[in-house]
């Protein structure tokens, strides 16, 4: 679903915002439009609308969150950095950096922060990443430079093992969506999520069917009680 608005003034920066949740579209575009030199040019809630309303509206800036109906937020911004490869993207998502941050950041986004940031941060990451800075938070920032200087780590969290793919069908399993589904979702055969699965238990070290889905739900109330 897109929202129709105002024109632009052409002096202030046009941002186009991608969320399943209207009232986070609603609180982000009101807190954006206060703002003078930034202002909200459109709105849409999955990847389709967006691809479509980001063609007609040309943003200079878009802020995605990950969980979308559909196609994921990281299978929509691939697309986007094909499509417009110098359009800045923040990732704003309710699941945690560790998880999702880096893989984010190799599809092509300029910064990632979590829902749980006070809003002001959403305004800061926007005009870093305007200056052509990438912004994430400080802790992110000091496990990356880590890395960095002492040379690739293991990661401590289990879930960095799955591909984009892989996780995304994790995801949707822990939403409590079944096979048929999840095919539907993501426009793929249902031999094809089983294929997902099949590779997600041998990651995680799952027994079984019932253990994948228990370990996601898990995994889902965890990210939403942090």
């Amino acid at each position: 679903m897109n929202a129709s608005r105002v024109s632009p003034s052409p002096s202030k920066c046009k941002v186009f915002l991608i969320d399943d949740h209207p009232i986070v579209r609603q609180g982000l575009a009101l807190f954006i439009d206060r703002e003078p030199d930034l202002m909200v040019c459109g709105e849409a809630d999955g990847a389709t609308s967006a691809l479509q309303a980001i063609r007609d509206s040309l943003p200079d800036f878009v802020v995605l969150d990950i969980s979308l109906d559909g196609p994921d937020g990281l299978e929509l911004l691939k697309t986007l950095r094909a499509k417009y490869p110098n359009l800045p993207v923040l990732i704003l998502s309710m699941h945690d950096e560790s998880a999702y941050a880096e893989r984010a950041l190799r599809a092509g986004a300029n910064g990632y922060i979590m829902k749980q940031e006070a809003t002001e941060k959403v305004l800061t990451a926007i005009r870093h990443i305007l200056r052509g800075d990438v912004y994430l938070s400080d802790r992110l920032t000091k496990r990356m430079l880590q890395q960095f200087v002492h040379g690739a780590i293991s990661p401590r969290d289990p879930l960095a093992k799955l591909s984009d793919r892989e996780l995304e069908v994790y995801r949707l399993i822990g939403a409590g969506h079944g096979t048929r589904q999840i095919a539907d979702e993501l426009h793929v055969s249902t031999k094809t999520v089983e294929s997902y699965q099949a590779h997600i238990k041998e990651k995680l070290s799952l027994r079984n069917a019932r253990e994948l889905v228990q370990h996601a739900i898990e995994s889902s109330l965890n990210e939403k009680g942090a």
